[in-house]
């Protein structure tokens, strides 16, 4: 079955930096699952999966405005400890979770007070060109709910 809109797509991928260093391996646990046409991954990579089959493999590479944007340098912000959701010690240069109105957040920290912890709120992959080597595992009909609450349940998927 093709890729197309309202199709859920399973895919296992190598994530790669510029220097083609890996930092992420998917064969590690479940596939990522997507809805596709839905906005649920970058668009550039969407838009190269559109048309592929089960079984495709493809390499896309991702510059960082198509990725996770470019780094805002003043992207600086001082959060107070109760609002931070990683326990433990934590050092400059650890990326950690922090609790926000829209659920748990990525940051980089900073500088570690007694109170507060300064943070960068930019994504630990902001600036950086990133390629993705995929395998689509499988494709199919996504199913009603799938498409009103616009993304793949299951395995790989959103959880409800």
């Amino acid at each position: 079955m093709k890729i197309e809109k309202d199709r859920v797509v399973q895919f296992h991928y190598q994530l790669k930096d510029q220097d083609m260093q890996l930092i992420e391996d998917s064969r590690n646990g479940d596939p990522m699952a997507y809805l596709h046409g839905h906005n649920n991954i970058f668009p550039k990579m969407e838009a190269e999966l559109l048309g592929k089959d089960t079984g495709a493999t493809l390499t896309v590479s991702l510059e960082p405005e198509d990725a996770y944007g470019l780094r805002q340098e003043d992207s600086i912000q001082r959060v107070s400890r109760k609002h931070i959701a990683t326990k433990g010690k934590l050092t400059a240069g650890m990326v950690i979770n922090v609790n926000t109105d829209k659920g748990h957040r990525q940051v980089v920290v900073r500088k570690v007070g007694k109170f507060v912890v300064d943070v960068d709120t930019n994504h630990p992959m902001a600036g950086k060109a990133l390629t993705f080597e995929i395998e689509v595992i499988d494709v199919r009909e996504a199913t009603k709910e799938e498409i009103t609450h616009g993304h793949a349940h299951g395995a790989g998927g959103h959880h409800h």
